[in-house]
């Protein structure tokens, strides 16, 4: 791509280079720096020098990584932040937005280098106090975060995904763990076993473990109520979210926004109060039949979304992504067979996989099947899930939270979980 930061002209492709134009250049692309030369480069520089050509230091920069709850999180902390007074730009999976306004539709979770110094300036033209960005372990291993300096770097957990580019769990581990080795102010949730992290400068939150900002009690009624610990002082704050994860992501989210700011802790919990959520994350489609639309397709992420209803009957409709980690499969049936009454598996985003042999790798860790449903038809599926409701029930359906397409070969056809309830339920 090519983009402009200080009426300079930059790209990352050898293509697009001129006389006035800079080639950039990382791992990814340093073989192409002789097209680059050939077509008259203005210059050549390593990505990490891109830092040079821009001041950042006008805006604090927030990094979130983790394999759940960067999204909620860093959508939480946007929310409180401009609630609080301050110009914040956002940018990660659900797009790019400064000060309430989307200025971009969905992306990457972290769009490749140039484009995210082409943010941050557009954040500094707007005047924004901090930038917000979810890092996703692709990101860290493709430096598309290379040269930026950040202010606080937020960990949410580690738990498995992405071993189709990984290979290994402990290789996607030591990846995600790589971001918080510095000495850069960070946020570690103390909870997770697997996060490893240079101890200066760190903070920490939690509801197991001794930790900086530490909850001390939740409960769950109408949202959730906490009681949460700083050091001495002892304080309360609600959300209208749902789920023991969201605790989590909220908490993180509260004691970011009072180490960024230092903001009187009744100031930032008023701001979290007018947190609604976000959209196709835990989001509640109808209360009476109570259904959800969510997000998680992990093992992980599905556990945890299930451990928050353990008082209800759980009907649950989920597949799995093709092309992707074909080993966590087994394990998310597995996981949905321990905590549901009744499973639908049906198909997910595809793409080029054959969507049966996606459903056989799920069923293969269910051992008893008969509360199993096979439709591989999503929106079949649904009206299956909605036609089981009982008294006690709440139907799940995981996977594609907000998303408004299904990925079937190369094509994206519309289709929307929520749209589809809405409409069955009407």
């Amino acid at each position: 791509m090519k983009i402009k930061l200080n009426n300079q002209f930059f790209t990352d492709n050898s293509q697009e280079v001129d006389e006035n134009t800079i080639f950039v250049y990382n791992h990814e692309n340093e073989k192409f720096i002789q097209n680059a030369k050939d077509n008259n480069a203005q210059d050549i520089i390593k990505s990490n020098d891109l830092k040079n050509f821009i001041d950042n230091s006008s805006i604090k920069i927030v990094g979130i990584t983790g394999t759940n709850g960067k999204t909620t999180t860093a959508a939480a902390l946007y929310s409180i932040l401009l609630d609080l007074g301050y110009n914040v730009a956002l940018q990660g999976t659900r797009g790019f937005f400064i000060n309430d306004q989307r200025i971009e539709e969905y992306s990457l979770t972290t769009p490749v280098q140039l484009a995210n110094f082409a943010h941050i300036q557009e954040a500094i033209q707007n005047g924004c106090d901090f930038f917000i960005m979810e890092v996703s372990s692709h990101a860290i291993v493709q430096k598309r975060i290379e040269g930026l300096k950040f202010a606080l770097k937020i960990h949410t957990n580690i738990t498995q995904d992405h071993l189709d580019y990984h290979k290994t769990l402990q290789e996607y581990i030591n990846v995600k763990n790589s971001f918080f080795k510095d000495d850069t102010p960070k946020l570690i949730n103390k909870d997770d076993p697997k996060v490893r992290f240079s101890r200066k400068n760190g903070f920490a939150y939690g509801l197991d473990n001794p930790a900086t900002y530490k909850v001390q009690a939740y409960s769950f009624k109408n949202g959730v109520h906490i009681v949460l610990q700083h050091f001495n002082e002892i304080f309360n704050f609600t959300s209208n979210l749902y789920g023991l994860f969201n605790v989590y992501n909220i908490v993180a989210a509260f004691s970011a926004a009072h180490i960024l700011t230092k903001k009187p802790f009744a100031q930032i919990a008023a701001a979290v109060e007018n947190f609604a959520g976000v959209s196709g994350r835990m989001e509640i489609i109808s209360h009476n039949p109570l259904v959800i639309v969510d997000f998680a397709h992990t093992p992980d992420g599905m556990k945890k979304v299930f451990e928050s209803f353990t008082d209800k009957d759980i009907i649950c409709v989920f597949g799995a992504g093709g092309d992707r980690d074909r080993t966590k499969r087994p394990i998310m049936g597995k996981i949905a067979s321990e905590f549901c009454k009744d499973i639908i598996v049906t198909s997910d985003n595809p793409r080029f996989e054959d969507p049966d042999i996606i459903v056989d790798d799920i069923l293969k860790g269910i051992k008893k099947q008969d509360n199993v449903t096979v439709e591989i038809n999503r929106k079949k599926a649904i009206v299956i899930a909605l036609s089981k409701i009982e008294d006690n029930s709440v139907v799940l359906i995981l996977g594609k939270g907000d998303e408004t397409a299904q990925i079937i070969y190369d094509q994206k056809l519309p289709f929307s979980d929520k749209q589809v309830v809405q409409e069955l339920l009407d």
